[in-house]
């Protein structure tokens, strides 16, 4: 496995390790800034993974696929990760701390909006993640070492039109509550 590829696991680990860390400082420890600073050193995680992908490709490491998971990393982790720590942080409450409300579940018109708002947050990773593919491709500008690249900008593009799609057929059939 490439370095790369390491770079992405440890990054994913880090991610939550951090959002666990700083629950349990804000919970557990009543330590609410320090919670929030581990909260808030989310995005060093995805700088550091930017930054190896860019170095790995400047010293002329030809682009392969485990480039392109790191760039969708960067964009989803980017456009999901508030809404991910939002998630998690109800669920710690709930189940953990046994405290708030319990996490909500959607149907029907509900669910069809927040899955739409979902999609949003998609188009904005993809921005960021196209813009991250884009901007290696033009930078390395050798289409031989960035083929792979282009492919996951085609796959991306399509992944993104189904799950329009998706978030429309959501309004027309409404999720139902399971009797």
């Amino acid at each position: 496995m490439s370095l790369i590829a390491w770079m992405i696991v440890a990054s994913e680990i880090g991610f939550w390790v951090l959002i666990a860390a700083g629950f349990i400082t804000r919970y557990v420890f009543n330590l609410k800034k320090l919670g929030l600073i581990l909260l808030a050193l989310t995005p060093v995680i995805d700088l550091i993974l930017l930054v190896a992908t860019s170095v790995d490709l400047y010293r002329g490491a030809t682009a392969t696929e485990v480039h392109g998971i790191a760039a969708i990393y960067i964009g989803v982790s980017v456009a999901f990760g508030k809404s991910m720590i939002e998630w998690a942080d109800i669920r710690f409450q709930y189940y953990v701390m046994k405290q708030g409300p319990k996490p909500v579940k959607r149907y029907g018109f509900d669910y069809a909006k927040h899955y739409f708002k979902s999609w949003g947050q998609h188009v904005f990773a993809y921005i960021i993640g196209a813009g991250f593919l884009f901007g290696l491709i033009y930078f390395i500008n050798d289409s031989s070492r960035t083929e792979v690249l282009t492919g996951f900008l085609r796959i991306w593009t399509l992944v993104l039109g189904v799950d329009l799609l998706i978030a429309i057929s959501n309004f027309i059939w409404p999720k139902r509550k399971k009797v």
